[in-house]
C-alpha cells in the first residue's frame, strides 16, 4: 500500500467546505478552443503518465493508520474533465470571476482528487484550461513536472492512444489495518536510523559549530518576530467564495534587477509583493512604519533525483515582509537578510531527516492537529509561494500556451495567497483571496508590478 507522507496527510485533513485545499493553474491559450471531447481524448492520453490521477484516497479506519492511495474501481474519465463558458465579453473581468467559481469548488474526494476544465467564450482568440489537484497528491514542484508531462512541447507533437488500464484490486479493512500497523513499525525503524545518522553528523566541532550559530539567529529572528506589529486585518474566518486576480512582469526584469542589487530572482520577487502589499494597506488606511506582513514562504527540499515524482517534498519559513519601509532597496534587504538566515538553517538542522520525522506522529494525532490547526487564527498572514516553470512555450492540441498562472490555497486564516509562476520569459502572480475579506484584491496585483518597476529603476535596470 502506498500511505501518505505526513505532510500529504496533514493537507488532507486540513480540507473543509471553506478551506478547499487544491492546488492548480490557469493556463491561457491561443486560437479556437477545441471540443470537451477532444480535450478528453488529450487527458486519456496523457493518463498513463500519470497513475496517481487513477487514485483516491482512502482513509484507515478509526485512524490506525495514515490514509492509502488505492485504484478508483470506478474511474471515469468525464466526472474529471469539464467545460464551462465565460460570459460575454469575456474579458479580464469576466475571466477572473468565472475561475474564482472554479477554484472555490471543492474537490470530491471520493474519486481521484484532480479536475480539468476546458474555459472558453474568452476574447481575442483564446480560451483557457484550469487544473485543479488536492494538495495531498502534490507540491508546487511536483504539479510543474505534471504539468509538463499533460502539455506537449511543440505543436505538432501526437498525444498518443490511451493505455489499456485495469484497476488493482483494494486491500480489505483488515488488510489495510494491518499494512498499516507493519508500515509504523517501519517507519520506527527507518527513523532510528536516520536519527542515528544526523548525531553522527554532529561529531565534528566545526558542523556544531555551523549548526549552533544557525540555530541562535533562528532564535533571535524568532525573538524578533513576537515582537513586530502586524497586519492582522489580513487573517480571519473565510467564506466558501473566492476572488481571484493576477499580474505578470518580465522575467528578464527580475533577472536584471537581481543581477544589480544582489540576492535571488525570489528575493527579488518577494520585496516586489511587499511593495504591492504596501499598496493594498495604504490603501485601507491601516499602514503604519514598522507594520510587517508575516508571510509563509514554502521552500522545496525536493532532490534532483525525485523530480517527477508525486507528493510534498517542501517545508516553510516565515518572512516577515516589510510593508511599512517606504525605501524598496531597505525592503529587498530586509527580505535578503531574512531568506538568507531561513537558508542556513534549513541547512543547519537536515529538513528532510525532520519532516520525516512526521513518520513517527500517530495518524490520529496528525489528523487532529491538521484540523485544530485549521480552525485556529495563524502566525502569518499570507502565503507566497514561487515556482519556477517550463522556461519555453507549451502547447495543447496544437495551440500555443501563451501565460501560466499559478493557484494557491488559502488555509488557517489567512486570506490572501499569492502563487507566483515562471513560464516562457514571463513571470506572473496569480492571487486567491477570500472573497469578502479580501474586496481590494486588484489592488495587490497592480501594486506587485510597481513594486518591481520601484526596485528596476533603483537598480538602473
Amino acid at each position: 500500500m502506498d500511505r501518505l507522507g505526513p505532510v500529504d496527510a496533514t493537507f488532507y485533513h486540513l480540507e473543509s467546505p471553506t478551506t478547499p485545499m487544491h492546488v492548480g493553474s490557469v493556463s491561457v491559450l491561443e486560437g479556437p478552443p477545441p471540443s470537451l471531447g477532444e480535450l478528453e481524448g488529450l487527458v486519456a492520453a496523457k493518463l498513463r503518465h500519470v497513475p496517481r490521477y487513477r487514485q483516491r484516497v482512502r482513509p484507515v479506519p478509526l485512524g490506525l493508520g495514515r490514509p492509502v492511495w488505492v485504484d478508483d474501481r470506478d474511474f471515469e474519465l468525464g466526472h474529471h474533465v469539464r467545460h464551462v463558458t465565460v460570459p460575454g465579453p469575456g474579458g479580464d473581468e469576466e475571466v477572473r470571476a468565472a475561475v474564482a467559481r472554479i477554484l472555490e469548488q471543492p474537490l470530491d474526494l471520493t474519486r481521484p482528487p484532480w479536475e480539468v476544465w476546458l474555459v472558453d467564450g474568452l476574447a481575442g482568440d483564446r480560451w483557457a484550461v484550469v487544473a485543479k489537484v488536492h494538495h495531498c497528491m502534490v507540491d508546487g514542484i511536483a504539479g510543474t513536472d505534471l504539468l509538463a508531462l499533460v502539455f506537449d512541447p511543440g505543436p505538432d507533437t501526437e498525444p498518443g492512444e490511451p493505455d489499456a488500464w485495469q484497476p488493482t484490486s483494494e486491500p480489505s479493512t483488515v488488510g489495510l489495518v494491518a499494512g498499516s500497523l507493519r508500515g509504523a513499525v517501519a517507519d520506527t525503524g527507518h527513523q532510528t536510523l536516520a536519527q542515528l545518522g544526523a548525531l553522527r553528523r554532529l561529531a565534528s566541532p566545526g558542523e556544531w559549530v555551523r549548526r549552533t550559530e544557525a540555530v541562535t539567529a533562528a532564535v533571535l529572528d524568532l525573538t524578533r518576530q513576537t515582537t513586530a506589529a502586524t497586519a492582522h486585518t489580513l487573517n480571519g474566518p473565510l467564506g466558501r467564495r473566492r476572488r481571484w486576480a493576477w499580474s505578470a512582469v518580465e522575467l528578464s526584469t527580475v533577472r536584471r534587477t537581481r543581477r544589480a542589487l544582489g540576492g535571488t530572482d525570489n528575493d527579488v520577487v518577494l520585496a516586489a509583493v511587499t511593495g504591492g502589499l504596501r499598496d493594498l494597506l495604504a490603501g485601507r488606511d491601516e499602514l503604519t512604519d514598522r507594520l510587517v506582513v508575516r508571510t509563509l514562504v514554502p521552500v522545496s527540499v525536493r532532490r534532483s533525483s525525485e523530480r517527477g515524482q508525486v507528493g510534498n517534498r517542501i517545508t516553510t519559513v516565515l518572512v516577515d515582509l516589510p510593508v511599512g519601509q517606504a525605501d524598496p532597496l531597505a525592503r529587498l534587504a530586509a527580505v535578503r537578510r531574512q531568506m538568507e538566515d531561513h537558508k542556513r538553517l534549513i541547512l543547519a538542522v537536515d529538513t528532510r531527516t525532520m519532516l520525516s520525522a512526521g513518520d513517527l506522529v500517530a495518524p490520529a494525532m496528525l489528523a487532529l492537529g491538521a484540523r485544530t490547526a485549521g480552525s485556529a487564527q495563524p502566525v502569518a498572514q499570507a502565503v507566497a509561494t514561487n515556482v519556477p516553470g517550463p522556461p519555453r512555450p507549451l502547447y495543447a492540441l496544437g495551440r500555443r500556451m501563451v501565460s501560466l498562472h499559478a493557484h494557491v490555497p488559502i488555509a488557517m486564516g489567512c486570506r490572501l495567497a499569492i502563487g507566483i509562476f515562471s513560464y516562457a520569459g514571463s513571470m506572473t502572480f496569480g492571487i486567491n483571496a477570500d472573497h469578502d475579506g479580501v474586496p481590494d484584491a486588484d489592488v495587490l496585483a497592480e501594486g506587485i508590478v510597481r513594486g518591481l518597476a520601484e526596485l528596476a529603476a533603483a537598480a538602473g535596470a
